[in-house]
């Protein structure tokens, strides 16, 4: 199986900045350390209080972590977004109990939790959240009622260094808020992952085994989509490799498999653009002779479908970048089934062959019973 290998040399345009894309490392699906190194330390080394919001180095974060879980007892786990709760459900398998919070279909950046919500967070032993500001209304409610012990792991900004950070037209650095979409990019989905087996094998020493494996067995699953897109991305005619998206979810994948994002709909205020940002987006859908451009199906764009027409492409509203397809308990409703969606959509209609992709099994590395907020 291949490793994974960034992008160094990709350049990511959107309708008004060139996206800032520093020079990365060369990392292969294992550039961090093992997880089972992280895994015996703790079990050497024991354990440590620590602040209610976990940041930094990922292998350090867990370090930190406090065992919670009583013998024979189920860590109690609340998530965010659906994609981070199917990679939580695949590592903590049938030693935790989680509940998603954000709502399948719901804008993340600007969701307000109810205040029910934090019953739930008064009772949980940890929270994963994806962190880069993405999900700061949640992020308060959890830290004025989590309990004593209980801690907000914050993946995204554990997984990557700061200097790797990207900001574009939606996220601009001035506003000081990186993109957050890193799970679109399964090396990026394999750092959370590891980052989450570290951190429950903490909180519950006598699970480590059991975290170390289904981590193993995730990293399978994300080699083979990897070679699998990676195949399928090839067969994409030369020059098509470009995306017009309604919503700036893929730069890091896009930096990683060598496309360029030449455009995202979605500005950093969530409004439409302006009708000169229209045009401007026109002429350069004309200009990168792309086939088709992508709208979302959860919020559907007219202003995208109107650049299609204009520009003589083909609109597609079929892709998803945290609404997981399926409905809850269906094999295709996880990470990887999301995963497979987009990537399949995107080789189609920018004329590559998908079977690659179309040839992978749909599964999780154990049952998911994840609690996810529709």
């Amino acid at each position: 199986m291949p490793a994974l290998v960034r992008s160094h040399c990709v350049q990511v345009a959107t309708t008004i900045d060139r996206m800032d894309a520093p020079a990365r490392r060369t990392p292969t699906i294992g550039r961090r350390s093992s997880i089972s190194l992280v895994v015996g330390i703790l079990l050497l080394s024991g354990c440590s209080g620590s602040d209610s919001s976990s940041e930094g180095d990922g292998e350090g974060a867990a370090a930190s972590a406090t065992p919670t879980a009583e013998v024979g007892a189920r860590l109690a786990v609340a998530t965010t977004v659906a994609p981070i709760t199917s990679i939580v459900a695949n590592i903590g398998g049938d030693r935790v109990d989680i509940t998603g919070i954000v709502p399948e279909g719901t804008n993340s950046h600007t969701f307000e939790p109810r205040p029910s919500v934090a019953e739930l967070l008064g009772e949980v032993d940890v929270v994963y959240m994806n962190g880069l500001v993405l999900e700061e209304p949640t992020k308060a409610l959890a830290e004025a009622n989590l309990r004593d012990g209980a801690e907000i792991v914050e993946l995204g900004t554990l997984a990557i260094d700061e200097d790797e950070y990207l900001y574009d037209f939606s996220f601009p650095e001035e506003e000081g808020k990186p993109n957050p979409h890193l799970w679109t990019d399964p090396t990026y989905a394999l750092e959370y992952a590891k980052v989450i087996a570290a951190d429950l094998s903490e909180r519950d020493p006598a699970g480590a085994e059991d975290y170390e494996a289904n981590l193993g067995a995730f990293e399978e699953i994300v080699e083979t989509l990897d070679a699998a897109m990676r195949e399928a991305f090839d067969t994409i005619p030369e020059g098509n490799k470009k995306l017009l998206t309604y919503h700036d979810a893929y730069a890091y994948f896009a930096q990683t498999y060598g496309w360029e994002v030449i455009g995202a709909i979605q500005v950093s205020d969530f409004e439409d653009p302006t009708p000169r940002e229209v045009a401007d987006l026109i002429d350069q859908v004309r200009e990168a002779g792309v086939p088709a451009i992508f709208g979302s199906e959860v919020f559907p764009s007219p202003v995208l479908a109107q650049i299609g027409e204009e520009a003589g492409v083909d609109y597609v509203d079929d892709l998803r970048d945290d609404d997981l397809p399926g409905e809850p308990g269906d094999d295709e409703h996880s990470w990887l089934g999301l995963m497979r969606l987009n990537y399949i959509t995107m080789t189609e209609a920018l004329g590559g062959d998908a079977t690659a992709l179309e040839a992978i099994e749909v599964r999780d590395v154990v049952p998911d019973d994840a609690s996810y907020p529709q």
